[in-house]
């Protein structure tokens, strides 16, 4: 979801749920690949829904800022201002500790001469699961309330404008980042008091100090347990035999997931908590908000009871353990970590997309769709266009119309594609190119396609044996809708690859405005098909083809094998997202699926018979074995490949990078996927040799894998920070020249890695 905001209105970009969207368009495209002229079209649509200048929505959140004087604006007299937060059902924002992931809501002010905003009045927010791990923030609706200073100066009788620009992370399963800007002209002769009771109900959870001072908690490290007792004996009477929700106001000194375990003996009250695996302070005060546990609602958040919450800073006794991998721990890491959570300018990068021209990008994305030609996902789509032009050896015209539709549908479905990423990126969704094979939906149906091209060239099924006649007659009648296909099928198989030239041009691209964007995508389109544009114009370029004859059907059998090798890749790119269940389901699929088709290619009662009982089948597995195709691994994002070299990989994470480089380590980052045919190229030839491993270790590199087989915000993120937006990116982090990483060329050579180790300080 993204808020535009144009004159002063503010718009919602609407898009359903990533999955379905993508699934619905894939499969659509797949249909058509198969032989049906069906278009599946997606839409979205612009809402203005908001209509004053205090209230932003979005589809997950209504925020408005309020304001509350009751006595009016003056000076020495309390000026409330605050940004009140209306959740959908299932979403939720941050606290000041946002807990094992997210943000805390930011609000930055801009207020007449003298006047002062004070901090956030942060109310007592809720325990929220996330699986394993926990968040603390708020859902439904909450009000954070600021005091205000009113100067002397203040006008009695006029209007005084405030404006705040804030920022909030809001979270269901995905996170979106969403900002507002909001203005309000007060009136400072008058009270303000419409939203009074709002604001009595956000400062009445916002937590008080506790009667006996901060002295009243105590707090004892267990550096064998690696845990922090709290105890006390003064708590106020009423709570006392009642379990209690502690929330640390500083993150990551105690997990927050825990539960921990408490108990009452008389007046005194004790807590224990395990210390977060991830700590990165010792301190010597620990301020914490204390409530009463209330219920624990269908969805495990857990809620505080009515009543008033307390904060106390509580000293901490006691020797704290060492903080985690203080060998490669600077003092700074904790500083750098806490700046990295912060939504700052990106940086510039060295051989990013920063100061490419127009012209420039689009010459590299033309180039870069030439090379595409030469990956070997493409070559069985390029073997059939070759065998098309021995078909038509006869007719230079029927050459040249082939030629031309085989690029239309080479160009219209790289706008398609582009569209389709534009559009869902301009909804907050992070994705970049090859997306489509993020879904292990459409991995299966185009590993199903592939086979059932196959088992055609082959020879297993004919199309007029399966179809019924009048449409194989018109298939026949109409070989540019087939010559179009291909050129689908070819973007379809193409597009997960990032040939060199392109990685700068895709980054650059989707910086653009969308008919500059939509023309580079295109531009990348016309250089993948214009080799077959070429030979169907200049017939002698293919002179060294044989007449039609007799050989043609023998080399129509060997292309099935090529189409056969790349449902083998499929396989194992769906192995790597679904697991090897998923992909022992969608193999058991196919090989029903080809029976099905062979049954079909008989004759009289035995292709009923036989195509009944396989069709009973194929549904039978379909319905009970098909979710295990998109089911999750066992292990995501594993970077073991089997061998040596594959050990000394770990995974990414950007707090691992800023880990590394503030102890002064340079880091390699290979940005991959399974589905990434370049990638596993450059795996094989460079990144698994001893020479590689060892230029790695002279210099002390660690070698961190992005894993963007399946769909991952945060390396979306991390590809955007670099000016890329496919894969394969190779990028080395340098701690001397720190927010510079030195991007690779996307076909790896060892020289070429040599070379950037060569200029580590």
């Amino acid at each position: 979801m993204m808020t535009l905001r144009l004159s002063g209105t503010t718009f919602a970009l609407r898009q359903a749920p990533l999955l379905r969207r993508s699934s619905a368009i894939a499969l659509a495209l797949v249909a058509s690949l198969a032989g049906g002229h069906a278009l599946a079209q997606g839409g979205s649509s612009f809402s203005a829904l908001t209509a004053a200048a205090h209230e932003v929505r979005t589809e997950q959140v209504q925020a408005r800022l309020l304001a509350h004087a009751p006595q009016g604006v003056q000076a020495g007299k309390p000026l409330w201002l605050g940004l009140q937060l209306m959740h959908a059902p299932h979403w939720h924002t941050y606290w000041k500790n946002p807990g094992d992931s997210g943000q805390a809501t930011s609000l930055r002010w801009t207020l007449p001469a003298g006047m002062q905003a004070g901090e956030i009045a942060w109310p007592v927010p809720s325990k929220l699961p996330v699986g394993p791990l926990a968040n603390y923030g708020y859902d439904g609706s909450v009000l954070l309330p600021v005091a205000v200073t009113v100067p002397a100066t203040a006008d009695a009788g006029g209007t005084i404008k405030v404006a705040l620009e804030a920022n909030w992370l809001v979270c269901k399963q995905e996170c979106i980042p969403q900002q507002g800007k909001f203005v309000l002209d007060l009136p400072t002769g008058q009270p303000l008091v419409a939203d009074a009771a709002a604001f009595e109900a956000a400062q009445s959870a916002v937590p008080q100090a506790l009667p006996g001072g901060d002295g009243v908690v105590h707090a004892q490290v267990d550096a064998q347990r690696k845990s922090i007792l709290f105890s006390s004996e003064a708590l106020p009477e009423a709570w006392q035999g009642k379990v209690l929700n502690l929330y640390p106001e500083t993150p990551e000194i105690i997990t927050p997931a825990a539960a921990g375990e408490q108990r009452w003996e008389g007046k005194r009250w004790q807590m224990e908590l395990p210390l977060h695996e991830m700590r990165l302070e010792s301190p010597e005060r620990l301020p914490v908000v204390l409530a009463v546990r209330g219920v624990v609602d269908a969805d495990g958040v857990v809620r505080n009871a009515a009543g008033p919450a307390y904060r106390s800073e509580v000293a901490v006794a006691g020797t704290w353990p060492a903080a985690q991998s203080p060998a490669e721990m600077s003092p700074e890491l904790a500083a750098a970590l806490r700046a990295n959570a912060q939504a700052a300018p990106a940086k510039p990068v060295s051989g990013s997309a920063a100061g490419i021209t127009f012209w420039l990008a689009l010459g590299g994305a033309l180039l870069g769709g030439l090379l595409l030609n030469l990956m070997p996902c493409v070559f069985p789509v390029l073997a059939i266009k070759v065998m098309s032009f021995a078909r038509h050896a006869h007719s230079p015209r029927e050459q040249r119309v082939s030629g031309l539709a085989y690029t239309a549908g080479v160009v219209l479905s790289f706008a398609a594609l582009a569209g389709l990423l534009l559009v869902l990126r301009a909804a907050g969704e992070q994705l970049g190119w090859g997306f489509q094979l993020q879904n292990p939906w459409l991995v299966a149906a185009l590993a199903g396609l592939f086979t059932v091209l196959g088992l055609n060239l082959a020879g297993v099924f004919h199309v007029g044996q399966v179809l019924p006649g009048a449409l194989a007659q018109a298939t026949a009648r109409h070989p540019v809708s087939d010559a179009l296909l291909s050129g689908v099928l070819a973007v379809l198989v193409a597009s997960p690859c990032t040939a060199p030239f392109m990685g700068a041009s895709l980054g650059y691209a989707i910086q653009l405005p969308a008919l500059q964007a939509l023309l580079l995508f295109m531009a990348m389109g016309v250089g993948l098909a214009l080799p077959i544009l070429l030979g169907s114009f200049f017939p002698r370029v293919l002179r060294w083809l044989p007449r039609p004859g007799a050989w043609m059907d023998t080399f129509k059998q060997l292309m099935a094998f090529p189409m056969f090798a790349t449902v083998v890749w499929l396989l194992w790119v769906l192995g790597h997202q679904s697991g090897i269940d998923g992909a022992i389901a969608l193999l058991a699929l196919l090989l029903t699926g080809s029976a099905l088709l062979w049954a079909l290619g008989r004759s009289g009662k035995l292709r009923v018979v036989l195509g009944g009982v396989f069709a009973a089948m194929l549904l039978w597995l379909g319905a009970g074995y098909g979710g295990l195709i998109a089911a999750a691994p066992a292990s995501a994002n594993s970077t073991a490949d089997g061998s040596q070299a594959g050990a000394l990989w770990q995974p990414w994470s950007e707090q691992r990078v800023q880990q590394a480089l503030t102890a002064g380590q340079p880091v390699f980052v290979d940005y991959t996927a399974a589905w990434c045919v370049t990638c596993q190229f450059n795996k094989k030839t460079v990144m698994s040799t001893e020479a590689f491993l060892a230029a790695m270790r002279e210099h002390k590199v660690l070698l961190l894998r992005a894993d963007w087989t399946r769909s991952d915000p945060a390396i979306t993120a991390s590809l955007n920070a670099l000016g890329r937006n496919g894969v394969p990116v190779y990028a080395l982090h340098d701690p001397g020249k720190p927010g510079q990483p030195q991007v690779l060329t996307e076909v790896l050579t060892l020289n070429a890695v040599q070379e950037a180790l060569s200029t580590l300080k």
